[in-house]
């Protein structure tokens, strides 16, 4: 197994391992890296089946369903984040850390490429580690100790953002409701790691404050985040799989491939509490 970084402080590609017969001694490096690195990248996985990627999710941990993408039929564990040709708006359009609205976030996901468009559809990576390393002394005195509200209500129900366009025929669960507070600044549970832990899509205001008075921290927050050297680009290619911490990461889905399909298959990997 070799690894070699995608970026100075974000993202790993690693080769010399078949993810479908991953385990025990072979696993164990393979979580340290993603925690450490946030994503990373897989290569040439072409027997990474459906019945693969749930076994090899299995042997990780525990898996949560998603309550808003399609699921198949055969394999309920597996979220489909499908663009079809004809439509405009994609999942995941911006940067975010998915299930940051749950009282017990998801870990991470596991993301494998079915159906790709002949050029475009990459995904961005942030590293929140290096966000908040990177932040100065002041910043970090100020939101030391703050808590934030998150939910994706707003997005994803009945009258939300993906509800008013094209992507609202792709949901389920639209009468759901979310919510969650948790620190501006957790630590992770395995490297003890000081991360970042709000991001655009889902965090609505600072605990204490109104939207209005949080914005002007958040959004400051948000452009330290994505500073350049905190981030890097994950290129999908047949047979291409990225496993993320959700902990470590913000992510966005590039939307520069209008007029191509593009379907993902995701699953998404149980979490633990998270704490300052």
């Amino acid at each position: 197994m070799e690894m070699v970084p995608l970026a100075p402080k974000c993202g790993v590609e690693i080769t010399g391992v078949r993810l479908s017969e991953a385990d025990g001694d072979t696993l164990d490096p393979i979580r340290m890296a993603i925690y450490e690195h946030g994503v990373a990248l897989f290569r040439g996985q072409d027997d990474f089946t459906p019945e693969a990627h749930i076994a090899f999710a299995k042997r990780w941990g525990g898996i949560d369903i998603n309550n808003y993408f399609p699921l198949t039929d055969e394999h309920p564990e597996i979220a489909v984040v499908r663009k079809a040709a004809d439509q405009q708006t994609n999942i995941g359009g911006d940067w975010h850390t998915d299930h940051s609205y749950d009282q017990v976030p998801a870990m991470g996901s596991i993301l494998v490429a079915r159906t790709l468009p002949p050029s475009g559809g990459d995904t961005l990576f942030a590293h929140m580690g290096a966000a908040y390393d990177a932040l100065p002394d002041d910043l970090k005195q100020e939101i030391e100790g703050l808590e934030a509200f998150h939910t994706a209500d707003h997005i994803y129900k009945a009258d939300g953002l993906y509800a008013k366009t094209d992507m609202g025929r792709e949901l389920r669960g639209h009468d759901l409701k979310t919510g969650a507070t948790h620190p501006v600044v957790i630590r992770h549970p395995v490297t003890g790691r000081k991360l970042l832990y709000v991001n655009r899509a889902f965090t609505v205001n600072i605990v204490g404050k109104t939207r209005e008075e949080s914005l002007p921290l958040l959004t400051r927050l948000y452009a330290e985040a994505l500073a350049a050297d905190n981030t890097c680009r994950v290129e999908w290619e047949p047979g291409a799989v990225a496993i993320w911490d959700n902990r470590t990461t913000w992510h966005n889905a590039l939307n520069d491939y209008q007029g191509h399909a593009r379907e993902m298959h995701r699953i998404t990997l149980s979490g633990e509490a998270l704490a300052a």
